[in-house]
């Protein structure tokens, strides 16, 4: 019984989602590390991690949201307003910087909060409510600027979040992996966070099963805005400016780092695991590709394309992998 169940366990394993997408990874390293200029060095891994870091942390936000069926549109928006306002509280209102930065995510969370009551409270779509934020707090960071001011000549103490080191690694970085662990931690080792899961294959199932759905959903959308309001804090002492177009298409980029990543658009299926690898795909793809090409925006063009193949492939191999893992179980 256990040695014929093992070889299932071992097929069930390999066709996993995140064990295809981690060879991908691995094929991407070893293909840019062979052909590309200076891609393995020590110099371009940081920058890897350094430009990643604001997506990643916006796709780690929108793991549980998309797990419950649900989805934010609004996180890149809302980043370039709290950008925004972060450089204001520090240049126009004389505060610190840091505390500035806690301005900024208490600003995240209130816009995070606008979002789930719309979805909560009036019961509207998210798709609906998050496409309308997208387009407000874009419009309010662009009117607080006038659309051209930058808030600049931030102090080298802030600047060192975003350039700086800590025991060799990105400041940034141990940011992205302290919000991760606590993510993982949430959706995989609660019940709190399982139970968005459930909301995902079933809300009204869930609502029978006396789950607060609502509170749940204000949760996920809630600390969406806040890691928003983090991960500006972290573009403005990377970038070294906060203007209003800060954040600028990276709800597209979160959004397909997540279902790269094996979490299903229609909820209920996923893993923030499976998320990270979805980051450090797409971003390993990026650069690499810029190391090779030699016109920037044509590298850009190309990496948007083969970013869209890649995430076709990972759902078609998905779809693939369970197939195949329903037909070794059926026939073993």
């Amino acid at each position: 019984m256990s040695s014929s169940g093992r070889p299932s366990a071992w097929k069930s394993a390999l066709l996993r989602h995140e064990t295809i997408l981690l060879c991908v990874l691995i094929a991407e390293i070893l293909f840019f590390n062979a052909t590309g200029r200076n891609f393995g060095t020590p110099a371009n891994i940081a920058n890897i991690v350094r430009q990643s870091v604001e997506i990643g942390l916006l796709a780690l936000a929108l793991t549980p949201i998309i797990l419950t069926g649900g989805i934010d549109l609004s996180v890149g928006s809302l980043l370039g307003l709290c950008a925004v306002i972060f450089g204001m509280l520090w240049k126009d209102a004389g505060l610190d910087p840091w505390l500035a930065a806690v301005g900024a995510v208490v600003a995240g969370a209130v816009g995070g909060a606008l979002n789930a009551t719309l979805i909560t409270r009036f019961r509207l779509q998210p798709l609906i409510v998050t496409l309308g934020t997208f387009s407000l707090f874009r419009g309010l960071a662009e009117a607080l600027t006038g659309g051209t001011k930058a808030y600049t000549n931030f102090p080298a103490s802030f600047l060192a979040l975003g350039n700086g080191f800590w025991w060799g690694v990105p400041v940034q970085a141990w940011v992205l992996f302290a919000v991760a662990f606590g993510i993982w931690t949430l959706v995989h080792r609660t019940t709190f966070g399982r139970s968005f899961r459930a909301i995902g294959f079933a809300p009204e199932g869930a609502r029978y099963a006396g789950l607060p759905v609502e509170r749940r959903l204000v949760l996920a959308y809630v600390q969406a805005g806040v890691i928003a309001g983090l991960a500006a804090v972290i573009f403005v002492s990377r970038v070294t400016e906060a203007r209003a177009n800060a954040g600028t298409g990276y709800e597209l980029a979160a959004i397909t780092a997540v279902v790269l990543g094996g979490t299903s658009i229609f909820g209920g299926i996923g893993s923030v695991h499976g998320t990270l690898l979805g980051i450090a795909a797409v971003a390993v793809l990026s650069n690499g590709l810029s190391r090779i090409l030699s016109i920037s925006s044509f590298s850009r063009e190309l990496s948007g394309i083969l970013t869209g193949a890649l995430l076709l492939l990972a759902l078609a191999a998905g779809v693939v992998a369970k197939r195949l893992s329903q037909r070794a179980v059926r026939t073993s």
